[in-house]
Parts: C-alpha cells; sequence; structure tokens
C-alpha cells in the first residue's frame, strides 16, 4: 500500500488524536528546551496515520493465549511509561518515615510531592525503574542502570524554594552507603569507627556493601527550608537567627522537655489525647518489655534534682518523664493538670561532637549551632583566615556536590592540584531543619543540601496511617485525609 493510499484510509479519529500528540510533543519540547523529542511527532504519525510498522501486529494473531499476553505486555508497558513521566515531571509519592516534622507532618503521612512547585529536575539517571528510589522492590538490587548520566538541569517551575517551605530532597549526605545500615548517615559510622571511612568499607560484616548513589537515587528526605542561599543561620538557645534577626519557631514545632509529676504515672490515654505517639513516652526494657520513659524519683539526691531543675516538694520528689517531644499548646495543656508540677525544656550538654563539619571540633549543639554562611551561587568565598574551619565547612560543596578536587595541606586550600585563595560557587545551598528540632537530624548535621538535590513540594496529604493502631482501632487518620499538606510555619 502507497503513502497515499495510506493517507486516503486515515480516518478522522486518528487525525485527531495524531493532532493532539503532535500538539502535546511541540508544547513539551518548548517546555523542556529539547528539539531532539520533537522526534517524536515522526513516532505518532506513523501509528496514527502511515502505520508503515506493525505495532499491533498481534491483534492479528490467531492464538488467543499469544493475544491476550500481549494486551497485558501492552497494558503494563504503556501504565510503566505514563507512570515514569508522571513521577518525573509532574507528581510523586512520598510517605512521611520519620518524626522529624511532628506536629506538621506525621509518621505514617503519604503525600503527594509537586514537581512544578520548584521546578521539575530533568533526569540524573535516566535508565531506572518507575516507583523504586533505588532498590527493586521484593526482588531486591538496584533498580536504575548508572550510565548514561545527565547533567543537571531543572526545567521552569511555578516558583523557586522560599524560607518555612517544606522541601522533598534528595539526602545529600546519601551519595554513600553501607547497605547493612542503610538508615545510617556513612559519614557519621565514619567518624566513630577508629580507622574512620577505611575501617567501615573494610568490615563488610557489620556494614555490608559500600555502594554510591548518583544524585537522584538517593534516599528522599522531607524538612523545612531554615535558611537560604547567601544567608548566614545561627541558634542560639534554641532559637535560630538569620542574618542576626531572630526567626520565630514554627507554630507547631517540637521540643523535649521533662514532665514532673507529684509521683503520678501518666496514663497512655493522656498521652494519647495530647497527640503524643507512643515511641516517644516508651521504651524497651532489657527484656523487650514496654515500660513509661519515666523514673521514679523517691530517693534521688535532692542536690542533683535541683541542678537539672527538678524541685521536691514537701519532702516528695516525684517522678519524672524524659525526652517527651511537645508543641507550645501541649506544653500549656499539661501545665493545668493538677498532678504536673513542672514542664521543663530540655538542653542538650556539649561534647557531642556530631554536628557538621564533622571533621573540626566547633563545640555546637543542636541548640547553639553557627554561625555558618549558606552557599549561593555565583558568590565567592575567600580562604584568607579561618582556613581550617572554612574548609571543613565547604568541602563537601567543592568536592562532593560541584564536582572537583579538593585538599588542605599545610593550611592551603588545594582545588583541581593548584592552590586556590577562593572558591566561587556554582549552585544555590539551603539550610533544612524539622519540625521536631530535638529530634530531627538534618543540615545541622550532614549540612546544605544543594538546588540540583531539590526534588519537590509536599501538596496534600491523601493517605495517613497511625502505626500504633490496628485496622478497625484508628489506624486511619481520616481527619487528615486529603488535607493540604504546605503547613505554614
Amino acid at each position: 500500500m502507497t503513502l497515499k493510499d495510506r493517507l486516503s484510509n486515515t480516518s478522522r479519529r486518528q487525525w485527531i488524536w495524531f493532532a493532539v500528540w503532535a500538539v502535546a510533543t511541540i508544547l513539551f519540547s518548548a517546555w523542556v528546551g529539547s528539539l531532539w523529542i520533537l522526534f517524536l511527532i515522526l513516532f505518532f504519525a506513523d501509528i496514527y496515520v502511515t502505520q508503515f510498522v506493525p505495532w499491533s501486529f498481534w491483534k492479528k494473531s490467531k492464538n488467543a493465549l499469544f493475544r491476550k499476553t500481549m494486551e497485558w505486555v501492552d497494558a503494563i508497558l504503556f501504565a510503566l511509561i505514563a507512570v515514569y513521566f508522571i513521577n518525573t515531571f509532574f507528581i510523586q509519592n512520598y510517605q512521611i518515615p520519620s518524626s522529624s516534622l511532628e506536629k506538621s507532618l506525621l509518621v505514617g503521612d503519604f503525600l503527594a510531592v509537586s514537581k512544578l512547585s520548584f521546578g521539575p529536575r530533568a533526569p540524573i539517571t535516566p535508565l531506572s525503574f518507575p516507583l523504586a528510589q533505588h532498590t527493586m522492590p521484593l526482588v531486591g538490587g538496584k533498580s536504575y542502570i548508572e550510565k548514561p548520566q545527565w547533567k543537571y538541569r531543572r526545567l521552569k517551575g511555578l516558583g523557586k524554594v522560599k524560607r518555612n517551605d517544606i522541601v522533598v530532597f534528595n539526602f545529600p549526605a546519601g551519595d554513600t552507603v553501607a547497605l547493612n545500615l542503610q538508615a545510617s548517615d556513612f559519614y557519621l559510622l565514619s567518624k566513630y569507627n577508629p580507622l574512620g571511612s577505611a575501617g567501615v568499607r573494610s568490615d563488610r560484616r557489620t556494614y555490608g556493601k559500600i555502594v554510591y548513589r548518583p544524585v537522584d537515587r538517593r534516599e528522599n528526605y522531607v524538612k523545612r527550608c531554615i535558611g537560604l542561599p547567601g544567608e548566614t543561620i545561627a541558634l542560639k538557645n534554641d532559637s535560630v537567627f538569620i542574618d542576626g534577626v531572630f526567626l520565630p519557631h514554627p507554630r507547631l514545632s517540637q521540643h523535649d522537655y521533662m514532665i514532673h509529676t507529684d509521683g503520678t504515672v501518666i496514663a497512655a490515654d493522656v498521652f494519647s489525647e495530647l497527640g503524643v505517639n507512643k515511641a516517644d513516652y516508651v521504651v524497651r526494657d532489657n527484656y523487650g518489655q514496654p515500660v513509661p520513659r519515666s523514673q521514679d524519683l523517691t530517693g534521688a539526691d535532692s542536690l542533683s534534682m535541683i541542678g537539672i531543675g527538678l524541685y521536691p516538694r514537701s519532702g516528695n520528689n516525684g517522678r519524672v518523664y524524659f525526652n517527651i517531644p511537645l508543641t507550645a499548646e501541649m506544653v500549656a495543656q499539661l501545665k493545668t493538670r493538677p498532678f504536673v508540677w513542672d514542664v521543663i525544656r530540655e538542653k542538650e550538654q556539649p561534647g557531642q561532637n556530631y554536628y557538621y563539619p564533622l571533621s573540626y571540633d566547633t563545640g555546637w549543639t543542636r541548640d547553639t549551632f553557627g554561625p555558618l554562611w549558606i552557599p549561593k551561587k555565583g558568590e565567592t568565598i575567600v580562604f584568607d583566615s579561618d582556613v581550617a574551619f572554612k574548609a571543613a565547612a565547604y568541602e563537601r560543596c567543592i568536592r562532593n556536590y560541584e564536582g572537583n578536587d579538593f585538599a588542605l595541606r599545610d593550611g592551603k586550600v588545594y582545588i583541581n592540584g593548584a592552590v586556590a585563595d577562593a572558591y566561587t560557587f556554582k549552585f544555590d545551598y539551603y539550610f533544612m531543619m524539622g519540625d521536631n528540632r530535638h529530634n530531627s537530624a538534618d543540615s545541622r548535621v550532614w549540612g546544605f543540601v544543594p538546588e540540583d538535590h531539590v526534588v519537590g513540594q509536599p501538596v496534600l496529604v491523601w493517605l495517613s496511617l497511625e502505626k500504633d493502631n490496628g485496622w478497625f482501632s484508628g489506624k486511619i487518620r481520616w481527619r487528615r485525609l486529603f488535607r493540604n499538606a504546605k503547613i505554614p510555619a
């Protein structure tokens, strides 16, 4: 059949479908900024108009089993391509795995994450299985092929990351992962191993295989953006200051408190009414049995109690609950209970050096941190003073994120083998923190989030499950379904 015959036999419906796909392809090509995508128009032209390639050859087969099988294959392939396209450029599903954003977003919340909010990131590792971040479900193994690796590029979106936006991003320190301890930061593991990273890499029995993951295949995290590019952030006594100006705590932010009672054991119902998760007030004893996170202070040294702000009354030392995360509203509610003597915000003691930068002993804590300048694209840092600190603070940015060789030798910085007096950053960076301020591994621990790690913004809670409850006893949090996930500060 000649081309003229094929065109004459094309129905109006086929022409309409071809026109729809052609226009969509042109618009998508303009958005992405790639003329190569226009070649898809030839593909759609052959499917709907010329039909030189027998794309649906299996429909004419006399073998019913073969036709049925190919119908399934065709449907699955279409679904996978559609999911890959939607997941890459528009909407991605994300489940809240930890309590770092309580009570703004809860453990068990399932979120729709908009890629359009900050502009979708073009694929960096394009050959990957849809809906699998880095590991194949059920069968295990990598869900992506490492090559090719495309350069970072972000398409035009609806806006940019602003202060107090909740952001989903790829975990920056997740470039290197110990497969037996994937929930642990490789760099923290290396810091506390006597032999450093070499000790972690050599101990396969404990840590498993050590793997590298590309930017877009790293674990997804969600935090609130506190510091923007070019700003200086500092925490003083648990309060955040941006360029010296106090930044109020998010309304639903939590901090750890001690609850001092008259000896009363706080019932589970009281914690439940307050909204405290069971895991936040119960620990496991040596036999694996759940026990309250509390201590009877009968016979305790009064001077030691006073040293942490607990005061006996009429010879009664009472009982203390410790490390209980509470919002300001929850604290106010607790103080109305007649058996509660006091609710005291806990302070972290200095000496736990697992805060950023890990290779430099700043003495910073979760409550007193910085000042630390956040790198901005096009701005320059000069290595003229505090060279050791600057090298520790910005080495990851210069080496891991922007792809340069970096070394500090004899008090001098070497970048790509040459002595460097200064460095100009290629990316914007952000400082992320959790609303659960005392229970969040965030930028205070692993540093800045580069712009190429930003995934999107949560816009909708479409499902919420309470892990402490059964399916017939409040498992589904019905009141949270289809709620706006853009929780303001």
